[in-house]
């Protein structure tokens, strides 16, 4: 539990008020994906506990009409949502009256017009706008295999006619992985050169106040030698350097997609699974640095003054170890957000919101997971001006220090113990705070000063209370803490 101890005379301080500002993200920096496969139905990551090779599995339509989704949704609004995925290169969309019982001929999933009407509706109530990408495989393209974007501009006008906007688009997801994207067997940079070319001339016709983002590549440490290019199926291991060298001076941002390694699923890729007793390694938790580096450094050279957008992310792809849904992956979740925000990062998107063992809600329930509720307390506290960390700070302990959302001077405080030892960090002022902890570290239910949270049948938070604070900070091991000093003074918070 937190301990609020009384300062005395010679007791530590921290000087909130003079912490520099370092950046500024955008104010729907923590965002969420729901991928095109949960909006269509269709095959995606199967359940643990099932046949021991056994990948995908058949999953239903998410029902985005469910109040209680969109009640919980909106719990971290403002945000973006994502609708792409892997999925979304080969999905069909029908015409005004077709009937499309089944995809056609180049593609491998159809998106039903009510569905897509469904997604437009929640991102609306939720207040989420729509990011996306479009398809690419064998249906859109014609006889010489270029790409046409008559696919693209039915989701464009579709999105209208639903009463929606496309705020943002990759042109596909994760071009450098083009095995994934059903495109033509020699497909290579030249021709995705070529077709982006035709999709920024569509665009910008078509949708002139749409965000062209990209490339929406994964895997840097590839690129730079930490994980086999060849087990990735990658288009060659500097494939992202040689798109954004060819589109150059076509986005509006940098998009790229992170994990830091993948689930059992994918164990036949033989690059490594995520390891539990790892999960709070300093070498595992800054893992997220590497493609920062590697993709802000392209984005340096081939578009300088370009915002970073983490368009994808997660504990693990292939949708997550069997301990993404614990506490034991808040750690990473939060100290993601922290390092990234220092770096002027201005998207972070988790994936998913409710798909998988790394979704932010359970699949069936919608019933909040660890990292969900990590997620509330980040939006309420933790505003869009980031501030310089103070230091000092014991072994093991991170702090992420931002301006405090909603008060003016106030200053928001994030502290993660991964440490196995109790701590007491630096008297902040008095305030208000909220220690996450759970018992075991991997348990996927977690308290919040001693209470499990909940969400009642209106939607609303329970369970959330503060307690006060007013002298030195406690820590327990293996636990993380939330302050929000709203009297610090700080005049880069004003």
């Amino acid at each position: 539990m937190l301990a609020a101890t009384p300062v005395g005379a010679g007791q530590p301080s921290w000087q909130l008020a003079s912490l520099a500002p370092i950046a500024r993200v955008d104010p729907r920096f923590q965002s969420y994906n729901i991928e095109m496969v949960e909006v269509t139905g269709g095959r995606f990551w199967a359940p643990y506990g099932g046949p021991p090779d056994e990948v995908y599995r058949m999953r239903a339509p998410i029902d985005l009409a469910s109040p209680r989704l969109r009640r919980i949704a909106g719990l971290l609004a403002p945000a973006y949502l994502r609708v792409s995925g892997t999925w979304a290169n080969n999905t069909y969309v029908p015409a005004r009256g077709e009937r499309a019982a089944a995809p056609p001929a180049g593609f491998k999933q159809v998106l039903r017009r009510q569905q897509w009407h469904g997604l437009v509706a929640f991102s609306r109530a939720v207040d989420a706008p729509i990011v996306t990408s479009f398809a690419v495989s064998g249906g859109t393209r014609d006889a010489a295999g270029l790409w046409q974007p008559k696919q693209a501009q039915r989701l464009l006008d579709l999105t209208r006619e639903a009463g929606g906007r496309l705020y943002a688009a990759e042109f596909f997801n994760e071009p450098n992985l083009p095995t994934l994207a059903d495109v033509p067997a020699e497909y290579n940079v030249a021709a995705y050169a070529r077709d982006f070319a035709a999709f920024h001339a569509w665009a910008r016709r078509a949708a002139p106040a749409m965000k062209i983002i990209g490339p929406g590549s994964v895997g840097g440490a590839a690129a730079q030698g930490e994980v086999p290019a060849n087990a990735l199926g990658s288009l060659d291991s500097n494939a992202s350097e040689a798109m954004m060298f060819a589109t150059k001076g076509r986005v509006d941002a940098i998009s790229y997609h992170f994990y830091g390694t993948v689930s059992q699923r994918c164990a036949f890729l033989k690059i490594g699974t995520a390891q539990k007793d790892q999960a709070l390694s300093p070498g595992w938790l800054d893992r997220t640095l590497t493609d920062h580096a590697y993709f802000a450094r392209l984005r340096d050279a081939n578009e300088p003054g370009k915002p970073l957008w983490l368009t994808e992310t997660a504990q693990a792809a292939c949708g997550g170890s069997p301990w993404a849904s614990s506490f034991l992956d808040t750690f990473r979740y939060l100290n993601q957000l922290g390092l990234l925000a220092q770096r002027n990062v201005q998207v972070v998107m988790h994936n998913t919101l409710a798909a998988s063992d790394y979704a932010l809600l359970d699949p069936e329930s919608f019933e909040p997971r660890p990292n969900f509720w990590a997620a509330v307390l980040w939006r309420r506290t933790m505003g869009e001006v980031v501030l310089a960390p103070p230091g000092d700070l014991p072994e093991g302990v991170r702090v992420y220090t931002h301006c405090l959302r909603g008060h003016s001077g106030g200053v928001a405080l994030l502290a993660l113990n991964t440490g196995a030892k109790n701590v007491r960090l630096p008297d902040s002022g008095s305030g208000m705070a909220w220690v996450m902890e759970a018992s075991p570290v991997d348990s996927k239910t977690v308290r919040i000063n001693g209470t499990i949270p909940t969400i009642d049948q209106q939607g609303r938070a329970q369970g959330l209370a503060p307690q006060k604070l007013g002298g030195l900070l406690g820590i327990p091991a293996h636990a993380i803490a939330f302050a929000a000093i709203p009297k610090a003074g700080n005049p880069a918070c004003r």
